[in-house]
């Protein structure tokens, strides 16, 4: 449930003093014609695709004036992106806020463009040459090599102009549309004889409730609720995956897939042994299932079950609590880290309790150099406290990239929750050190619920997606045909360790990662995420010092290197399936450790 204390809203101000003042509307003007300057100076130089151009001294000129503004337009424009999304996220009845961030992808449009019409010129050239001659190419010399081959992959100038002006009332709308219908979603629930309406957010949040009728009529509500908007959001679904298949396709990639696996730097044999390994850990997951439900006095868990405490926990989780022990926590690892830390708490960059109109979830934004906003839906809880500690990741991350460009900033996503995992694990490990044999459970139980997710769900979740896309091939899939691929993946990944009979076939509609046109698969990443987290976590413990030397660098490196190089730096081969079981073996210690407390208390 809940909790009534006051919690803080984040602070935007620093930017401009709101969206109805006269900062803001110059602002949003001056970014509108930086987009418009830009565009002009790619005319000037002509950058878009030129076979066969030579690389002389007037064209390494041309290329690092290009570079230079385009690199400050980006980050000026994400900065505005930035907070006027964050206006939206928390209250998607702001009717201001949602026409300004409409007018902006408009422009968004013409940046998208210039960046396939960059793309095209980086491939019509030698890149090696351009690499002997600038400076300033040789400091974004992963991002040239890349753009060359990503422009194999570009169909013709006009099918990519169509193609991003299109995407404003196709994929980006649809997109828009989940998080509008979903976010203003109501839920009507019967709790102790009194009938009210709940945000989705707040419904959500009772599946931690240790009420198990709370849980069940919660979990009952809330599916009759997905129900009645299931017919948009299947609409919603069916046209950003053909939308995805179709630009696949075009671009030359054998599947949405593949496009993605580049789009990650992650190759196929990385995936393989990943998921492979994964799947070999499948039984281990489900006996953390099975002492849960030993733990709860239960024959099996349902879905409902699955995020119930196991144990009644003395620690007090208040937000206050939270954000003092994350501090001091970090402290541990580095000050540099704590003050990141500190200055979130401080500077209100944190948006913290649910409400209507408010985006469920938590993610991290970055705002401006250095600086991030995140958005959580805090309840007083371990989970809420660990969730809070993953987003500071990011924000340390975005830290650590301050004096990178806009270009160099791009991490993938498989390598962008290297610091989240990292943080959370040192919350976890230290909130287990003093703790009773209760407390132990409830942090054991948190933290494995998180891995379990990670890697059983996800694994759903691709299984989901790659039928939904193969499928979307042939024609488009009714809500029924949706809820049934669901409940397949979850009856496959799931297996004997959750009562089939209650399960949630609605998890398409809950989850935006499936909305995503520009993301698709936005799902393994997390699970690269967190056993690449724990891989670094222990070679952490292995040598303190050495690893901290080599930490901050890597975070600031995430966008100038593939996620191979990046791990050969702490000696990981992440080809290899010894590496991802090495890092299971992390998590089944842990169910080895809550089953001996399940079953001695």
């Amino acid at each position: 449930m809940t909790t009534t204390q006051k919690l803080p809203n984040w602070d935007m101000t620093v930017i401009y003093p709101g969206l109805q003042a006269p900062e803001f509307e110059q602002g949003f003007v001056a970014r509108i014609r930086e987009i418009d300057e830009l565009a002009a100076l790619f005319d000037q130089y002509q950058v878009a695709e030129r076979p066969a151009l030579v690389v002389d001294d007037a064209l390494a000129q041309a290329f690092e004036a290009v570079l230079a503004r385009y690199n400050e337009v980006l980050e000026r424009s994400e900065t505005l992106f930035t907070y006027i999304n964050c206006f939206v996220d928390t209250n998607s009845e702001d009717t201001l806020a949602q026409a300004k961030l409409s007018e902006l992808m408009n422009a968004y449009v013409r940046l998208s463009q210039l960046g396939t019409r960059f793309t095209a010129w980086i491939g019509s050239l030698d890149v090696e040459a351009l690499l002997a001659k600038s400076e300033q190419a040789r400091q974004h010399a992963h991002l040239l090599r890349r753009a060359q081959i990503q422009a194999r992959h570009l169909m013709s100038p006009a099918e990519e102009m169509l193609a991003s002006e299109l995407n404003v009332s196709s994929g980006l709308a649809w997109s828009r549309l989940h998080g509008n219908l979903t976010s203003q979603l109501k839920v009507t629930l019967e709790l102790e004889g009194e009938t009210k309406e709940y945000p989705m957010s707040t419904v959500r949040n009772m599946s931690y409730s240790p009420d198990r009728e709370v849980r069940r009529r919660a979990h009952e509500a809330e599916l009759a609720a997905w129900k009645s908007v299931s017919v948009p959001l299947a609409a919603s679904l069916n046209s950003i995956k053909n939308e995805t298949n179709v630009l696949a396709d075009k671009r030359g990639w054998s599947s949405a897939l593949e496009a993605t696996l580049f789009l990650n730097s992650i190759d196929q044999q990385t995936l393989d042994a990943m998921l492979e390994a994964a799947r070999e850990s499948f039984p281990d997951m489900r006996r953390y299932l099975k002492a849960k439900a030993r733990a709860l006095g239960l024959e099996k868990l349902s879905w409902y079950d699955l995020n119930a405490p196991i144990s009644k926990s003395e620690k007090n989780w208040s937000y206050e609590a939270a954000s003092r022990f994350i501090i001091e926590q970090f402290g541990s690892f580095s000050e540099r880290l704590a003050d990141l830390a500190r200055s979130a708490f401080n500077e209100n960059w944190i948006d913290a309790g649910p409400r209507p109109g408010k985006v469920d979830g938590a993610y991290c934004a970055g705002l401006r150099r250095g600086e991030s906003r995140i958005l959580a839906n805090y309840s007083p809880s371990y989970e809420s406290m660990s969730t809070l500690a993953h987003e500071l990741g990011h924000a340390y991350h975005n830290l650590n990239m301050r004096e990178r460009t806009a270009l160099q900033s791009g991490s993938p996503m498989t390598l962008a929750e290297t610091a989240s995992i990292f943080c959370e694990t040192i919350i976890r490990n230290a909130a287990l050190k003093d703790a009773n044999k209760q407390e132990q459970m409830a942090i054991l139980s948190s933290s494995l619920q998180s891995s379990f997710m990670v890697v059983v769900d996800i694994t759903s979740r691709l299984l989901f997606e790659q039928s939904v896309f193969e499928k979307r091939k042939q024609r488009e899939l009714s809500v029924d045909e949706l809820n049934n691929l669901m409940l397949d993946s979850q009856r496959q990944t799931y297996g004997d360790g959750l009562d089939e009979a209650e399960l949630h076939p609605y998890m398409w509609a809950v989850k935006g990662h499936y909305y995503s046109s520009d993301f698709p698969y936005y799902n393994y990443p997390y699970m690269f995420g967190l056993l690449f987290g724990l891989g670094l976590y222990a070679r952490y413990q292995q040598d303190p010092e050495a690893f901290k030397q080599g930490y901050d660098e890597l975070l600031s490196s995430t966008g100038m290197a593939n996620a191979t190089e990046l791990a050969a730096r702490f000696g990981i081969d992440i080809r290899s399936k010894d590496f991802w079981r090495s890092s299971l073996a992390i998590v089944r210690q842990d169910i080895e450790r809550l089953e001996e407390l399940v079953d001695t208390l």
